[in-house]
């Protein structure tokens, strides 16, 4: 990919933080690409940057506006028109994770031509793919799953990919979704794919490679979220992983999105996801727990991570605060290094 930079992150009036997690991950993972956020009156989120109007941001220098923000359809309200106009009138290109294709919309449309601005449509591929195949290749995949959306999936395959690099593993980071894409520059936003060729193009990201070489694939949904089970399937197989690394969060109480639906207990899931994962890749089994602990004191998710390793017998780690490298150690054992 080949957006300006640096960015300028917009986060138009979203209700809570979790609704802003694409600025969240440029912000955390890519620092030095961002330098403010562009915020509506209402807004309940806040990605820690200095906030500022769009002029602001192009006096700064800003090149590109990010649509920082997720929602359930992936819709870009009306209201929020007006403001990415302006930013393109004012000279910054503008990318969106988003369903909604931003030409879609007559208004940013004619000013993306009348201003000679790109506008870069991350969720929606720009090759196809085939269905498919489930034959076996070399190399070694890790595939973060989740108890639910949104739970830390992408933090922890960053996270593990940082530490093999640290460590000179041979590795890359494969994103499946708009904010991966954006922090690697280079990946695929797996739930736009058509619903046959999820497997196909998850083969295509995670390719053959040398034995020794680990690819961590960033999850998406959930096996149990009644709207995102089918995109975490079909990547699932398509991924192939030898290794899975379950995320949790302690604090949920139901589904994201789904209230009346609970989150299942950890002791259920396990045996769903290797049943599911052994169609393609037989030896598959989790390798560690990535818990996300943000939302309680550091002595609670210790206790709590402490309770999870001595009931399932797997590294238990939050990947952010305490870092991967137990769940790193596993992954190494797997494949003899």
């Amino acid at each position: 990919m080949n957006i300006q930079k640096p960015y300028v992150l917009f986060l138009g009036d979203v209700p809570d933080q979790l609704a802003a997690k694409t600025g969240d991950g440029i912000a955390d993972w890519r620092p030095d690409w961002c330098i403010g956020q562009v915020r509506l009156p209402g807004c309940g989120a806040d990605c820690g940057l200095p906030d500022m109007t769009v002029a602001e941001g192009v006096a700064k220098g800003g090149k590109t506006l990010v649509v920082g923000v997720v929602n359930q359809g992936g819709f870009l309200p009306d209201h929020w028109i007006a403001t990415i106009v302006e930013a393109i009138a004012s000279g910054m290109d503008v990318a969106s994770g988003l369903h909604a294709r931003l030409g879609s919309f007559p208004a940013i449309k004619a000013a993306a031509e009348e201003h000679g601005r790109t506008l870069h449509d991350l969720r929606h591929p720009t090759r196809d793919f085939g269905t498919g195949k489930g034959v076996k290749r070399p190399g070694m995949r890790a595939l973060t799953v989740g108890m639910d959306c949104s739970i830390g999936k992408k933090y922890t395959a960053l996270a593990v990919a940082r530490e093999l690099e640290a460590r000179g593993v041979k590795s890359s980071f494969r994103a499946t979704g708009q904010t991966g894409v954006l922090i690697a520059e280079r990946g695929i936003a797996i739930d736009a794919i058509v619903s046959d060729f999820i497997a196909g193009a998850a083969e295509w990201l995670s390719p053959a490679n040398d034995p020794d070489h680990w690819d961590v694939i960033e999850g998406q949904g959930s096996l149990f979220h009644a709207a995102y089970a089918g995109v975490t399937l079909g990547l699932m197989h398509g991924s192939q992983p030898d290794a899975l690394i379950l995320c949790h969060e302690p604090t949920r109480t139901h589904m994201r999105g789904l209230p009346h639906m609970p989150i299942p207990n950890m002791a259920d899931v396990f045996e769903p996801y290797l049943t599911l994962a052994r169609l393609t890749n037989p030896a598959v089994r989790f390798v560690g727990i990535s818990v996300n602990t943000a939302g309680v004191a550091p002595a609670e998710g210790d206790r709590i991570m402490g309770e999870i390793e001595q009931k399932f017998g797997l590294p238990t780690v939050d990947p952010i605060r305490q870092g991967p490298g137990r769940i790193v150690d596993a992954l190494m054992a797997m494949s003899g290094a």
